[in-house]
């Protein structure tokens, strides 16, 4: 397996203890070839605390900041391809040129906070973890949250599905789905209807108490399909 993941919070380390406990303990047959990030140390406390991890569990660790390749582009690279800026490929093809020493019958995007370009996604045979049900919304995690309160859905869920060059709507995996109504969450669902949506997410962004209540779901759930 090669575990793509940016390492960004708490919820990437446990999804890569989870599926590590599972392979030892031989429910998962296979073991972690690599495992890719998109940061480097020094780049944020909790990709550090992430590293620490894959260390302890002497796994190897390739590194490229997207970040900081960014910043050694030219203004010609910023010109879009298609959908993607002309520097998301050349860090793609960089990033495929550092795991030539690596082999893994397959790829898994575990809280990895860049979209695969397509001459990844025809190299390796890859998976992802996504926040929504089949056919929810598109995006990061917190896009999906923001989008499941905009629209006042009353559930979410959690799939894995093949990566395809089509955001978020590969082949679907397995899947569940979860509510968002009820207990707990109606007080919450009560205070947001009194100010707008858009104002919430500019004042409060992640520490809005119905957005960490969803996480929170979204998250336990994923440790559950893991």
């Amino acid at each position: 397996i090669g575990w793509f993941s940016t390492g960004r919070d708490e919820a990437a380390r446990q999804l890569l203890q989870v599926v590590r406990e599972r392979i030892q303990s031989g429910e998962i047959e296979g073991e972690i070839a690599y495992i890719f990030s998109n940061q480097e140390p020094g780049e944020s406390r909790d990709s550090d605390s992430f590293f620490e991890l894959v260390h302890s569990y002497r796994i190897p660790l390739v590194c490229l900041s997207s970040k900081r390749f960014q910043a050694t582009q030219d203004v010609a690279a910023t010109a879009k391809v298609e959908t993607s800026p002309r520097w998301r490929l050349q860090y793609d093809r960089e990033i495929m040129r550092k795991l030539q020493g690596f082999s893994a019958d397959l790829c898994v995007l575990a809280g990895y906070m860049l979209i695969v370009g397509e001459e990844m996604c025809y190299r390796y045979d890859m998976i992802n973890l996504h926040p929504a049900a089949p056919g929810g919304p598109k995006g990061s995690w917190q896009e999906v949250i923001w989008t499941l309160i905009e629209n006042k859905s009353k559930e979410s869920g959690v799939m894995m599905h093949l990566v395809t060059p089509e955001l978020d709507r590969g082949p679907v995996i397995t899947y569940c789905t979860f509510p968002i109504t009820g207990e707990p969450f109606d007080r919450y669902w009560q205070e947001m209807s009194r100010r707008p949506v858009a104002e919430l997410k500019k004042e409060q962004g992640e520490n809005n108490a119905l957005f960490r209540l969803i996480r929170q779901h979204g998250d336990a759930h994923s440790l559950c399909r893991g």
